[in-house]
């Protein structure tokens, strides 16, 4: 199953999430890139992963607090402000042009497949390491990066939400995040980490977070 470019470790990781195409073939992406997804529908998905990012920042801050190095200091912290001055305003702004003003976004009500799935990401951090965060956060981040590159120039109503992933602001983030889990598994576990049980365990996590991830998308496509 090929996909895109961002390093070695996600390329093994996505061959071995069983529901991988059910994430990112999910009817709640294919009715974004037909652009008939209902509209109310979109809104309540958008008001749900504005909760989500808000953790989802968290636990981005909290791997800059488990970095071994500058490098990966700086790359989380980079995903916190792309986060927190990208996506969330994003949100913000279609919300705000459909009569949802910023206090109403706040108080959004989390739904359970949110809690789960943000809960799970953050657990990964308290009692993991770095490499259990980036093994949560990874389906998240690349695969909708994934996704954008695969819907680019589709058009129609969510053109908009569709160049914010498959743009080439974040295509490169996508491509450091990469590179920064493929060089955290060499210095953690070696040249030969791919073969190794750790590295297995890695990916039955990677695996649970895109279960999470089409638990999302589900979620999204049935309303409030």
């Amino acid at each position: 199953m090929t996909g895109p470019g961002y390093g070695r470790a996600f390329a093994l990781w996505r061959n071995e999430a069983p529901q991988w195409q059910s994430y990112t073939h999910h009817a709640f992406v294919e009715g974004l890139r037909r652009g008939d997804l209902p509209r109310a529908t979109f809104l309540h998905y958008l008001r749900q992963d504005y909760v989500f990012l808000i953790h989802f920042a968290r636990a981005w801050a909290l791997a800059a607090a488990k970095a071994d190095t500058l490098a990966e200091m700086q790359a989380a912290s980079a995903t916190v402000h792309a986060l927190v001055h990208v996506e969330m305003p994003l949100h913000v702004q279609i919300c705000a042009q459909a009569g949802i003003d910023a206090a109403e976004l706040e108080a959004t009500e989390e739904a359970p497949a949110n809690l789960a799935y943000t809960r799970y990401v953050l657990e990964a951090g308290y009692s993991g390491d770095f490499l259990d965060l980036m093994a949560a956060l990874a389906p998240c981040v690349l695969g909708y990066g994934e996704i954008g590159a695969r819907l680019a120039g589709s058009g129609g109503a969510y053109a908009g939400w569709i160049e914010t992933y498959g743009g080439a602001e974040y295509q490169a983030l996508c491509h450091d995040v990469g590179t920064l889990i493929d060089g955290a598994l060499l210095q953690r576990l070696g040249p030969d980490w791919a073969g190794l049980p750790r590295f297995a365990r890695l990916t039955q996590r990677f695996a649970t977070a895109t279960r999470l991830e089409v638990g999302f998308w589900q979620m999204g496509l049935e309303g409030a």
